[in-house]
């Protein structure tokens, strides 16, 4: 139990300051003279995952944790902070785009298009699957794929115009 507990305060406090890190730097790169694209279905994504973290909680905080589905979790959040580390100032859960930027090309960017997204993939499935939850996985993955396909286009779609680092 104690277990649980930790790791989903863990997960609580790791997104909260991700919001609070996503709003400093989308106040940068607006300052920078970026624009925001397709916000209309950020109050979805802030549902989706709102819902799947308070549902844990009411759920699970006392359920046993799986060392092996721990595992995998722990590797998704080195891959989270691999992520986050490349794009630095230019990340944010928003779609913001600056004028002239590049493209990142550097870090996981090299190896997929959207590594962000294949990490809260695994996330949305991993943790309940950590509690011995795969209908709650499954459901809030069906969910996640749904926001992420409206999500993915509409970021693709924004970057089009964008140069590649390794055009520069």
């Amino acid at each position: 139990m104690i277990l649980s507990i930790l790791l989903l305060a863990a997960v609580t406090l790791e997104r909260l300051g991700e919001l609070w890190l996503a709003r400093r730097n989308t106040k940068r790169l607006l300052a920078k003279g970026a624009s925001e694209v397709a916000g209309e279905h950020y109050p979805l994504i802030v549902l989706l995952h709102g819902l799947w973290l308070v549902g844990l909680w009411m759920l699970a905080w006392d359920e046993q944790v799986s060392l092996a589905w721990l595992s995998v979790f722990a590797f998704l959040q080195i891959l989270r902070f691999w992520t986050l580390a490349t794009l630095g100032w230019r990340w944010t859960t928003r779609i913001i785009v600056v004028p002239g930027e590049p493209l990142v090309s550097a870090g996981p960017y090299r190896f997929l298009r959207h590594p962000n997204y294949v990490v809260v993939i695994g996330e949305i499935a991993v943790l309940p699957l950590c509690f011995g939850m795969p209908l709650y996985a499954l459901v809030f993955s069906v969910a996640n794929v749904i926001v992420l396909n409206i999500r993915i286009k509409a970021e693709n779609a924004a970057l089009r115009g964008l140069p590649r680092a390794d055009t520069i």
